[in-house]
């Protein structure tokens, strides 16, 4: 039989054996089957079609080099197929958290399992020459995944380095830009509308220094730099009330109500900044992404050697198949692009994780029946925290 033939013929068993392999190096919590199984079946029958389809060596050669997406004077409607197929799944796996080579080990399995099924269902065939076979695409693919595993470090590299730099460069005209924007505002001279125009004009620029914060700790976590943080004995509940007394202020249109712990203990040693920008991101994606009509609710919750926080939204709730990536910035970005949607740059909960995860915490987040909640867990102490508080005292001795 025909390799077209026979995938066609046997697509339920390749499918399973695709199945099974994406579900052994799946990235985080194991997808359902139609998620494992994604756009498997088409790019399997596009790849039966074109292969069944007559093609010109001139044809062959554009393929082999991967030029173009086709066209009347280079590849017919079935290569095209292909492509579609192929791109459809690519930025399906990249949303669910795949990396470039666990996509490339992804297409090395389909082949050597189409291979070896075909190989065994035909007797006839020289058993020296499939094996010869199968060992070259191992080792062309081998090849291919550790090239491109380099290529796509150095250009993640790149960029995130381009992108620090950017950011520094940018801090130093926003700062001027927002220290006098705050003395327009507070100044007596002003007419009521210039006063709101002023205000305004705080608001959008505080926004914008939270967005550079946050990119330039996302920078920096990617670049192997540990996120710091400066530990000082302080109430958790203190800071709430901060955070969501400005949250009011830039939100006027929602409502925000914090829940206390009558007679619990929410002191601790923590980094009030970074503690800030938690608490503030968590506050803003609600906001972003949950119903108006009702409260965001922050409760603080003391328990043993540790306080928790959790964030809570009401409106639709995430999809099950999103919950496992939902703190990654590319998969924010994905769903912006899918969906027209311009929304933020996706940081605020990458950022909120790795503060949580400095302070020896973890955030964890439930999305069921039109309610959303992020729980971040904080211990009252961490050893890290406190090296980082001791060291600080001891360089302002100096």
């Amino acid at each position: 039989m025909r390799l077209p033939d026979f995938i066609i013929a046997n697509l339920e068993q390749i499918l399973e054996e695709w199945e099974s392999f994406a579900r052994s190096i799946w990235p985080g919590p194991v997808a359902s089957r139609r998620v494992l199984r994604d756009h498997a079946e088409d790019m399997l029958l596009a790849v039966a079609r074109d292969m069944k389809s007559s093609q010109t060596q001139a044809q062959q050669s554009e393929k082999s080099k991967g030029l173009g997406q086709g066209g009347p004077n280079q590849r017919g409607k079935n290569s095209d197929r292909v492509d579609d197929a192929s791109n459809l799944h690519a930025v399906s796996r990249l949303s669910s958290g795949f990396d470039v080579r666990t996509l490339v080990a992804e297409f090395r399995a389909l082949r050597a399992s189409v291979i070896h099924l075909w190989a065994s269902s035909s007797p006839d065939s020289t058993s020296l020459e499939m094996q010869d076979v199968i060992r070259f695409n191992e080792a062309i693919d081998q090849q291919l995944a550790e090239s491109l595993a380099t290529f796509a470090r150095c250009v993640d590299a790149s960029r995130d380095c381009f992108i620090a730099n950017l950011g520094h460069d940018l801090r130093n005209p926003l700062a001027a830009s927002t220290m006098n924007a705050y003395l327009l505002a507070e100044s007596t001279t002003l007419d009521s509308r210039a006063s709101k125009m002023a205000a305004t004009l705080c608001s959008s620029l505080d926004a914008m220094d939270c967005l550079i914060r946050d990119l330039l700790d996302f920078t920096g976590t990617r670049m192997g730099t540990r996120m710091g943080v400066l530990a000082q004995p302080m109430d958790l509940v203190d800071l709430c009330r901060e955070v969501i007394g400005e949250m009011q202020a830039a939100h006027p249109g929602h409502l925000f109500e914090l829940k206390c712990p009558e007679n619990g203990d929410t002191t601790g040693e923590w980094d009030a900044m970074r503690l800030r920008q938690l608490i503030w991101n968590l506050l803003g994606n609600a906001v972003q992404h949950g119903s108006s009509l009702t409260p965001v609710n922050l409760t603080v919750i003391a328990e043993g050697e540790s306080v928790n926080l959790a964030v809570r939204n009401f409106g639709p709730p995430i999809p099950e198949d999103l919950i496992s990536s939902i703190f990654d910035p590319m998969k924010r970005q994905l769903e912006a692009i899918s969906t027209s949607r311009h929304g933020s740059v996706g940081l605020g909960l990458y950022v909120a994780r790795e503060v949580a995860s400095a302070h020896g915490g973890t955030i964890k987040v439930a999305s069921v029946d039109e309610e959303t909640i992020f729980t971040v867990h904080l211990p009252r102490r961490h050893f890290l925290c406190e090296t980082l508080h001791k060291d600080r005292n001891h360089s302002d001795l100096q």
